[in-house]
């Protein structure tokens, strides 16, 4: 990736060109052997990373751990707002200084909107979001997009059919994803969602203006006919104002073994960026599912690893060092992770 990122924040997909998704990804290729534990590289030997999630989480914040821990760096690790000093009163500009006293970078996720841009603007060491309450995702969009070029064969998503399902008012991962596919070309949005959880009208309207089409509905069946990739959410219920109010729009839109092989195209990929639901009446995706080979959220999962491999090497300016240290792993690796493989 071209030396622009070097230092920099990853707060937002609006920082990304067409270019730069290309030389990112072409990075993150270099990454696999050390994601999927055939080598060990030590270009960050030394280095530290300050991993500050105030909501919770698992895939991104363990895998934001793992991608740095594969690099040769290591982790301080802070969960919940209760075990830090924002809890005390300290300031997010305070907290950012402090940090950065201490750590190479920081990752950072906040349940509100607007916090992780504060708190990059309190500090010259690179912050990479890790999620900003309902608004972005930057990293997960971009592991979702890798996903998708890997799943479908691609090098670019011109002219790609994509149906985003579910909870689209409070599911940052589809904001972020949208707007980083309007860089490419006759991209056909097809935003599916009960009206009050439509996708918001800024994201809409951006795509629009990018001159791609974007269609509006709640009809699930015909929006994923001809789609090249199914993208499902669950409800943010953490969003919502009380349970009740969330239980409604449970269950509203479901993939299952039976409607894939009624409604999708042949080869659809089906995403998810996780946690689905697997409460009985709430699955966006069933399990029944689990072994249908396009099925793809587990992969999807994990390419969160090279991919933010790819951003730590990125902002710290090692991209081009990977394979000076590279030797072979020396413990067991299994041939799959999983057992459905």
């Amino acid at each position: 990736m071209s030396s622009k990122f070097i230092g920099k924040h990853i707060v937002s997909v609006d920082q990304f060109e067409r270019q730069d998704i290309a030389e990112l990804f072409a990075v993150a290729r270099r990454m696999e052997p050390f994601a999927r534990r055939q080598q060990i590289t030590r270009v960050l030997e030394g280095a530290v990373l300050g991993n500050l999630f105030f909501e919770p989480s698992t895939r991104t914040r363990i895998s934001f751990n793992t991608a740095f821990a594969r690099l040769g760096g290591s982790v301080c690790d802070t969960t919940g707002f209760q075990f830090s000093s924002m809890a005390k009163g300290e300031s997010i500009y305070d907290t950012a200084r402090v940090i950065s006293g201490y750590c190479d970078a920081i990752v950072m996720r906040h349940p509100v909107e607007g916090s992780l841009a504060e708190f990059a603007a309190a500090t010259q060491v690179p912050v990479i979001s890790g999620g900003d309450g309902p608004g972005e995702h930057p990293s997960q969009a971009l592991l979702d997009l890798y996903t998708i070029f890997k799943e479908l064969g691609r090098n670019a998503a011109d002219g790609l059919k994509i149906a985003m399902v579910g909870d689209l008012k409070f599911g940052r991962t589809v904001h972020s994803l949208a707007k980083l596919l309007s860089l490419f070309a006759n991209v056909q949005f097809s935003f599916v969602a009960p009206k009050e959880l439509s996708m918001p009208a800024r994201i809409a309207e951006h795509c629009r203006a990018a001159g791609h089409t974007v269609r509006e509905t709640e009809n699930l069946y015909s929006s994923i006919s001809d789609a090249d990739v199914v993208y499902m959410t669950r409800v943010q219920q953490e969003r919502f104002t009380s349970e009740q109010d969330a239980e409604r729009y449970r269950g509203f839109f479901v993939i299952n073994q039976t409607v894939y092989e009624k409604y999708c195209r042949p080869g659809a990929i089906v995403m998810h960026p996780l946690p689905r639901d697997s409460r009985a009446g709430a699955q966006e995706i069933s399990t029944d599912m689990n072994t249908n080979p396009h099925l793809a959220i587990f992969r999807q999962a994990d390419n969160g690893i090279p991919l933010r491999m790819a951003l730590f090497a990125s902002v710290l300016g090692v991209a081009d060092k990977l394979e000076e240290s590279a030797r072979p792993v020396s413990w067991f690796v299994p041939k799959a992770y999983g057992v459905d493989q």
